[in-house]
Formats: C-alpha cells, sequence, structure tokens
C-alpha cells in the first residue's frame, strides 16, 4: 500500500506452488491504471507532503497570532515567533529520511493459545511485510542489516505478507542474495500485495503486466520462497502427547482481499482453506479482511497482515491511518465461541510516495506461540 492511500488499486495475480501460471479470474478481472508510480512520482508526493505541511502552520501560526491580538498582544510579534514551526515538516522529513527509515525495530509478540499443539511450544514466527524494494534502491546495505536481525532471531519459519515491489519487476534486480539469505528450517512463505500485481504503472497490454507479475512471483520462487496462492501449506511434528501420533500447524496464503473497494479482492478463502488442519494461521495481506474471514472461519487462530505502513508517520502515538483503518498496527483480538482470533498488522519495512518513516519505524515481527497452562 501507498502512503497516500486514496490511490486506487487492484488486486489478485497469484499461482500455484506446482506451477506458475496467472490465475483465469484475475485476468478476466483486473483492468489497466494510467498510474506510473516512478521516482518523479516520488519526488512531485514528498515536496506536495511538504508544502502543504508549511500550509498548515502557516495557517496555525495566523490562528494562534489573531487569538492573541484578541487579548491585546501583537500580532505581528507572535505571527513572527509562530514562523519558527517552519522548519518542522522539513526537519521531520530529514529525520525520517535518514533515520527514521532505516532505524529496525524486532516487535516481539507472543501469541497464547490452548489449541496450539503442544510439539508447537514455543515455535518461533519471523513476519515482515512492505518490503518495496525500490525504497532500498542506494541502501542496499541496509536492508542486508534488517535480514542479519531476522537471522540472529533463528526464527523456524520466515512469512512474508506482500508488496515486495512497488511498480515492478526490474525493483528485484541486484537483491537476490539478500532476499536467498532469508532462510529458515521450516521454510520461508510469501503472499502477494497489491503493488505486487503491478498496477501502478502504464502498460501497453494487460498481458504485459501479467508477464511482470509472474516474473516478481518467479523471482521470489527463485529466492526460495514458497508463494502461497489460495492454498496453505502445513508443518507436522510428533505428537508430544499421543504416542505415533502428529500434530500439524497449517499456513494459509490468500490472494488480497479487501474492505476497501478501491482494493479490489481477488482471494478465495474457501479454496486457501481446503486441506488445512491443526493450528492455522492466515497470511492476507490486507487487513480489512480479518474480520470477514475471522466470522467466516473462527477457528483461524491467526491472522498476519501488512499494507498499512502506518502511513509512515506516528506523532504520539497516533497515525493518521487509523482514520482509514480499525485496525492499523500491533495486535488486535476478539473472541468467538472457538476461542480468540487474533490479527497481528505489521507496519513494513520500505516506503512508497515519501522515502522517510517518523514514529512508524520500519518493523520485524517475532511471533511467539504458546499454549498457555494446559493443567486447568
Amino acid at each position: 500500500m501507498g502512503f497516500f492511500t486514496t490511490y486506487p488499486a487492484s488486486d489478485g495475480v497469484f499461482v500455484l506452488m506446482t506451477s506458475c501460471h496467472v490465475s483465469n479470474r484475475m485476468k478476466k478481472s483486473v483492468s489497466l491504471h494510467p498510474e506510473t508510480y516512478d521516482a518523479k512520482t516520488d519526488m512531485f508526493v514528498t515536496l506536495t507532503a511538504i508544502a502543504a505541511a508549511l500550509l498548515a502552520v502557516l495557517i496555525l501560526a495566523a490562528l494562534v497570532a489573531g487569538v492573541a491580538a484578541l487579548f491585546g498582544a501583537s500580532f505581528v510579534k507572535v505571527f513572527r515567533k509562530g514562523l519558527w514551526g517552519l522548519l518542522l515538516p522539513p526537519l521531520m522529513f530529514l529525520y525520517g529520511m535518514f533515520i527514521g527509515r532505516n532505524a529496525y525495530q524486532v516487535k516481539e509478540v507472543t501469541v497464547t493459545d490452548p489449541r496450539l499443539p503442544e510439539s508447537f511450544e514455543g515455535y518461533r514466527m519471523v513476519q515482515i511485510s512492505d518490503l518495496h524494494l525500490a525504497s532500498f534502491r542506494h541502501r542496499e546495505r541496509s536492508l542486508e542489516k534488517a535480514v542479519e536481525k531476522i537471522a540472529a532471531l533463528s526464527p523456524d519459519m520466515i512469512v512474508f505478507t506482500g508488496d515486495l515491489v512497488t511498480s515492478g519487476p526490474e525493483e528485484i534486480a541486484g537483491f537476490e542474495p539478500v532476499l536467498s539469505s532469508l532462510k529458515a528450517p521450516d521454510g520461508v512463505y510469501s503472499v502477494l500485495g497489491n503493488h505486487d500485481y503491478c498496477v501502478y504503472r502504464h502498460w501497453d497490454s494487460d498481458s504485459l503486466r501479467l508477464e511482470a507479475v509472474e516474473k516478481v512471483v518467479g523471482m521470489e520462487r527463485s529466492a526460495g520462497w514458497s508463494v502461497l496462492m489460495n492454498e496453505n501449506v502445513r508443518v507436522v511434528r510428533p505428537s508430544v502427547s499421543e504416542a505415533g501420533g502428529s500434530d500439524t500447524l497449517s499456513v494459509i496464503g490468500v490472494e488480497n482481499i479487501s474492505g476497501h473497494s478501491f482494493f479490489r479482492s481477488y482471494g478465495d478463502l474457501d479454496r486457501a482453506m481446503e486441506g488445512a488442519a491443526g493450528f492455522k494461521v492466515l497470511l492476507s495481506h490486507d487487513p480489512t479482511h480479518w474480520r470477514t474471514a475471522a466470522a467466516q472461519y473462527p477457528d483461524i487462530a491467526l491472522t498476519l497482515s501488512g499494507h498499512t505502513h502506518a502511513m509512515q508517520l506516528s506523532v504520539f502515538g497516533w497515525s493518521p491511518s487509523s482514520l482509514m483503518y480499525k485496525e492499523y498496527r500491533g495486535l488486535y483480538e476478539k473472541w468467538g465461541k472457538d476461542g480468540a482470533n487474533r490479527l497481528y498488522v505489521n507496519i513494513g519495512l520500505g516506503e512508497t510516495a515519501i522515502p522517510a518513516r517518523f514514529g512508524a519505524r520500519p518493523e520485524i515481527t517475532l511471533v511467539k506461540f504458546s499454549g498457555g497452562n494446559r493443567t486447568e
């Protein structure tokens, strides 16, 4: 997802793990978009945002000076002092560009659920999201540091919840070694995000765009990632409590499903759930899918999403993302007859539109699973 959430987006190109092809449903449904998402676009959006912030400071300074004048103060003197506030937007941007977006944070989350099989007690799953590799051009070492942090967490599994690119597969060139270095004993699994469908640029034909999507998927697979396309993978371990038995953890990957009309939905959760067993974890790029998925399949214990970036901005704990999303950052839960159904929203590693993060540091999430006190 981009910094400005009003950009329209179309979602829905996925492939099966056993073959590289574009779904027929997507071919019939998707349309072209005229946007060209490139460096010039980013520069325009950045300058526009800074200009808007400066204008807001001017208006606020004038309002404060006007109120002060009503109580006998000099409008000019108060207004001039307020002009110091014009330094704030560019300083925030410079901080976010050179420091904020490189200040990786590891968020540790413990999911306690009695449905977790005992053999998966203490299981460690690392979630990353929204790399937007174009945003790492000319700062490749920064991404390498993030991967080093991931490796240091010793995860059993790594999952990526979409948006590897911003506009096209050429962004991946040169990053293949660092992507391939992401490894875990139980594998690396991913789903596509809305940007991975390459809709934010002009294509002479939709077939060319579909070829670009297949390249994105193919390059993920070449890196050793398993792209889950309306399907699931099952991790099986010998049972601790039952001799000769086995325990299962299912990771379900679904095509993008969104509750917002301008992010098109192509996912098939019913198809993705076929054969899923045991403890279930859903990978779904857009967090607005969670409430529907939880109602449809209350036995999904945890949904992992990304997409929001927390709009790359948070001031004193408040983010403008909260105006658009009920769930935009961190852990949420709802309770039903089958127990808790939880959602975790990772705010991503990369950026779109504005190459900066202020108060919304790039995130690596470590999810640790526990069954809690099983003696009760």
